[in-house]
C-alpha cells in the first residue's frame, strides 16, 4: 500500500512540474542533507524544510541567456514545486492521528553560504523574504530550496510525531531535524534514511517499547556477541545454569553501557577501535578455554561478568545515534535497551541449548562437539582479532601505550590476591552441571 502511494505521489510530481519541462540530465544526487526546523505555536505548527534545489532532479529550471538561474520566471512556480516535492511526502501525528496535508506558507531560494536556518525565528524572517533577484547569479546546483509548511493542529501542547519522507531526493538522505517545544529546550535530531515515525517528545512507553525492541534486534545482528552466548553455552547445555551466567554478563554491560551513554567513557579516537578488538579477544579467550578444559559455573559466571564490561562499550557505541530519540527517558532508554538486548540473549540461548544438547547426543560425543565448535569461533573470531588491531594500528597510541604500560601492575596485584585466597581454601573439585 504504501509503495503505491509512493508511486502515486511520484506522478503526480512528475505531473505538477512539467511546466518546467522534464530534464534528461538530471541524475539522482547521491546524497543530500534535508535540514527541518519545527516549532507547534497554538493551533499551528509550522515546519521550515531546506533541501537542495539540485535535488529535485526531474525539472529543468529556467534560465538566463547567460546560464544563470531565472529566478523571475521561477518564482511563480516554486509553492507548486515544495507541494508536490516536499509537503506531500512530510507526515505529521498529532497524538497519534495523521494530521491533514499542509499548507505551503512560503517558499525561498538560498545560496549555500546562508546561515538562517541557525535558529528557527531567523529562518522563519528569511523564508518570507522576497526572493533574490537575477543580479545575484544564482545556478540551480548552487542554492538551497526553503519551504514553510503549515499544519492545522488543536494544540501546541500535543504529542507530536513526524515522518519526513524525503528520501526520495538522493540515494543517501541524512535528515537534520529541530523541534523547539513551547517554552521547553531545543531538541536536535539526526538520522539516515526512513525512520518511520519519529516521536518529537516521546512518552515513557514510546521510549521503552523502541529502546526494548532495538536492544533485542541488536544483539540478533551482532556475531561477535552471538559467538560469544555460543562460547558460554557449548560447556554447560542446561537452562538453569546459563539463565545466571548470561544475566551476569546483562548486568555487567548495562554498568559500562549506561556510564558511556552518561559521558563516563574515554572520548579518544581510538577507543571504540580499542574495544573492538578486545571483543574479539573476549571471544577467543572464551572458545580457547572451552577446548583447555570444561569451565566450572561459578568460573565462567565470572568471566561472564568481566567480558561483559567490555561489551557493554561495544553497545554504548552502537547506541549513540539512537539515543537522541529517546527525548528526556534517556534512563527509560537505557533500561529498556538492556532489557531487550537480556531478552535476544534468552532468545538465542533457548533456541542453542536444546540444538547443542541434541547434536552432542546422536552426532558426535559431547567433549570432541565441544571442542570441534569452540575451535570454529576461536579460529574466527582470531581473524577479527588481528583485523582490528590492524584498524587500531592506524591511530596515535601515544598515549594508549602510556595506560598499557602501567595495566599489567593491577593485574599482577589482582593475580596474586586470587591465587592466595584460592591456595587458601581447601581444594575443591568444581564440575559443570549436568
Amino acid at each position: 500500500m504504501r509503495a503505491g502511494q509512493r508511486g502515486t505521489k511520484r506522478g503526480c510530481a512528475l505531473l505538477a512540474v512539467a511546466g518546467l519541462g522534464l530534464a534528461s540530465a538530471h541524475e539522482i544526487p547521491n546524497a543530500v542533507t534535508v535540514r527541518l526546523l519545527a516549532r507547534p505555536s497554538g493551533e499551528n505548527f509550522q515546519l521550515l524544510v531546506r533541501v537542495p534545489l539540485s535535488s529535485m532532479r526531474d525539472v529543468e529550471f529556467p534560465a538566463q541567456p547567460s546560464g544563470y538561474l531565472d529566478v523571475g520566471q521561477l518564482a511563480p512556480r516554486l509553492p507548486d514545486l515544495a507541494a508536490t516535492w516536499i509537503a506531500s511526502y512530510v507526515e505529521l501525528y498529532e497524538d497519534s492521528a495523521r494530521v491533514a496535508g499542509p499548507r505551503v506558507g512560503a517558499t525561498q531560494i538560498s545560496i549555500l553560504s546562508d546561515r538562517s536556518f541557525a535558529a528557527f525565528d531567523q529562518a522563519l524572517a528569511h523564508v518570507r523574504e522576497p526572493l533574490p533577484g537575477n543580479g545575484e547569479n544564482l545556478r540551480s546546483e548552487q542554492v538551497f530550496f526553503d519551504t514553510l509548511l503549515e499544519y492545522p493542529i488543536r494544540s501546541d501542547r500535543s504529542a507530536f510525531a513526524i515522518r519526513p519522507g524525503l528520501e526520495h531526493l538522493a540515494a543517501a538522505v541524512v535528515t537534520s531535524l529541530e523541534f523547539q517545544p513551547p517554552g521547553g529546550a531545543v531538541r536536535p535530531f539526526q538520522f539516515h534514511g526512513d525512520q518511520g515515525r519519529v516521536p518529537l517528545d516521546p512518552s515513557w512507553g514510546q521510549a521503552a517499547w523502541r529502546f526494548v525492541q532495538l536492544g533485542f534486534r541488536h544483539i540478533l545482528d551482532g556475531p561477535d556477541h552471538l559467538l560469544f552466548l555460543l562460547c558460554l553455552v557449548v560447556p554447560f547445555r542446561r537452562l538453569r545454569a546459563l539463565v545466571g551466567i548470561v544475566t551476569a554478563f546483562t548486568l555487567a554491560h548495562s554498568l559500562t553501557l549506561i556510564g558511556a551513554a552518561l559521558g563516563l567513557a574515554p572520548k579518544a579516537l581510538w577507543f571504540p577501535a580499542l574495544i573492538e578488538m578486545l571483543i574479539a579477544a573476549t571471544v577467543v579467550y572464551t572458545a580457547l578455554e572451552n577446548i583447555v578444559a570444561a569451565p566450572g559455573a561459578r568460573r565462567r559466571w565470572i568471566l561472564a561478568f568481566a567480558f561483559g564490561l567490555i561489551h557493554g562499550f561495544g553497545f554504548a557505541f552502537a547506541l549513540q545515534e539512537t539515543l537522541q530519540f529517546a527525548g528526556a527517558r534517556l534512563f527509560t532508554a537505557l533500561i529498556s535497551f538492556n532489557v531487550g538486548v537480556e531478552l535476544g540473549q534468552l532468545l538465542v540461548i533457548a533456541i542453542l541449548v536444546p540444538v547443542l544438547d541434541a547434536a552432542f547426543r546422536f552426532v558426535v560425543a559431547a567433549r570432541m562437539g565441544a571442542i570441534v565448535v569452540s575451535a570454529l569461533i576461536a579460529h574466527t573470531s582470531w581473524h577479527w582479532l588481528t583485523e582490528r588491531a590492524a584498524a587500531l594500528s592506524l591511530y596515535n597510541l601515544d598515549r594508549l601505550w602510556v595506560v598499557l604500560r602501567w595495566a599489567p601492575l593491577p593485574a599482577l596485584v589482582a593475580a596474586a590476591a586470587w591465587f592466595t585466597f584460592r591456595w587458601s581454601r581447601p581444594r575443591a573439585t568444581e564440575q559443570p552441571p549436568r
